[in-house]
C-alpha cells in the first residue's frame, strides 16, 4: 500500500514521536504516576503520537493507512506500539473506543479545516483529546464515575487548546485553522494572519483564548482531590502544566512565530517539587 512506511517501519514511527515528545510541555509520565502504570500511560501516549504522525505527516492515502491502523485494534498487531497497546488493553481491560476515536479525530483532520463555534472545537476535542484522558483514568481503573469523566475532559480540552495556541503557524501550514471562526471575527483576524507576524489583534485573540483554557484546566482540579495519592498527584501536574504553557505564552507576549512557547525543564521540575509538597 502507498506510505505505508511508518506502519511498516515502527522505528521511524518511534522516532518522530520521541522528538515530538521533546516538544510536549510535559512528560506524559512523570515519576509521579504509579509505576505499575507507567508501561501502560506509555502505549497510550506512543498510540495517541502514531496516529497523528499518520495524519499528519504520512505520504501516500493517509485515510488508507489510518483504516489500516484502526484494524489492527482487533487484530494482530504489526509495531512494537501496537503491541504495547494490546498488551494495555488487555492488562487494564481498556475499551476500543477511546483508541477509534483518536484515529477518528486525524480522519477529520483530512476532510475539515475550519470550525465555526466554540462548541464545534469541542465536538473535535471528543475526538482529539478527551479519549486520552478517559484511556488515563481506565488505567487507574476510575473511567466510571460520571463527575471523574467530566473533570478528565475539561483538563483534557484546556489542554488541547494550549497546544492550538501554540501551534496556530504550523496547523495553518497544514491547511488548519483550530481557533473558532467567530472569534477571529470578533478580533478581526484573518485567517492568514495566524502566520504571523504578531499584532495587536493577534494578541487580543491569543489573551481572550488563553483565559478560556485557564478555565477549562482550572475547572479540572477536584479530579486530582477525587483520585488522590499519586494518582491525583499525576493528573495535577497535567493541568498545572497546562497553566505553565499558557503562562509561557504570555511571557512570550503571544508570539509563537519566533519560536514555540512553553515551560523549560527546569520549570517542570519546579511543578513537580510544588506537587509533591502540597
Amino acid at each position: 500500500m502507498p506510505g505505508i512506511s511508518l506502519l511498516d517501519k515502527p522505528e521511524l514511527a518511534a522516532a518522530r514521536i520521541d522528538a515530538r515528545s521533546r516538544e510536549e510541555n510535559f512528560p506524559i509520565v512523570s515519576f509521579l504516576a504509579p509505576r505499575e502504570a507507567r508501561p501502560h500511560l506509555r502505549a497510550v501516549y506512543g498510540f495517541a503520537r502514531l496516529v497523528d504522525n499518520l495524519g499528519d505527516e504520512a505520504e501516500g492515502d493517509r485515510r488508507a493507512l489510518l483504516d489500516e491502523l484502526e484494524r489492527e485494534l482487533d487484530g494482530p498487531p504489526h509495531t512494537e506500539i501496537m503491541r504495547r497497546v494490546h498488551a494495555s488493553r488487555e492488562a487494564c481491560g481498556l475499551p476500543r473506543e477511546p483508541f477509534s476515536r483518536l484515529i477518528q479525530a486525524n480522519r477529520i483532520d483530512q476532510e475539515k479545516s475550519r470550525y465555526e463555534t466554540w462548541g464545534d472545537v469541542v465536538e473535535y476535542c471528543t475526538y482529539s483529546a478527551t479519549p486520552v484522558g478517559r484511556l488515563v483514568l481506565g488505567i487507574y481503573g476510575r473511567a466510571g464515575d460520571p463527575e471523574i469523566v467530566a473533570w478528565s475532559d475539561d483538563i483534557c480540552t484546556g489542554l488541547q487548546l494550549v497546544n492550538f495556541l501554540q501551534d496556530t503557524p504550523r496547523d495553518l501550514a497544514l491547511g488548519r485553522v483550530y481557533l473558532p471562526q467567530e472569534d477571529l471575527r470578533r478580533f478581526q483576524v484573518s485567517d492568514d494572519e495566524l502566520a504571523g507576524p504578531l499584532s495587536e489583534r493577534l494578541v487580543a485573540l491569543s489573551r481572550f483564548e488563553t483565559e478560556r483554557a485557564r478555565g477549562l484546566l482550572a475547572s479540572g482540579f477536584p479530579l486530582a482531590r477525587a483520585l488522590g495519592g499519586r494518582v491525583g498527584k499525576s493528573i495535577a501536574l497535567f493541568a498545572r502544566g497546562g497553566l505553565a504553557a499558557l503562562d509561557a505564552l504570555e511571557r512570550a507576549g503571544w508570539d509563537v512565530f519566533s519560536g514555540r512557547p512553553a515551560p523549560t525543564r527546569w520549570a517542570f521540575l519546579r511543578l513537580t517539587i510544588r506537587e509533591l509538597l502540597r
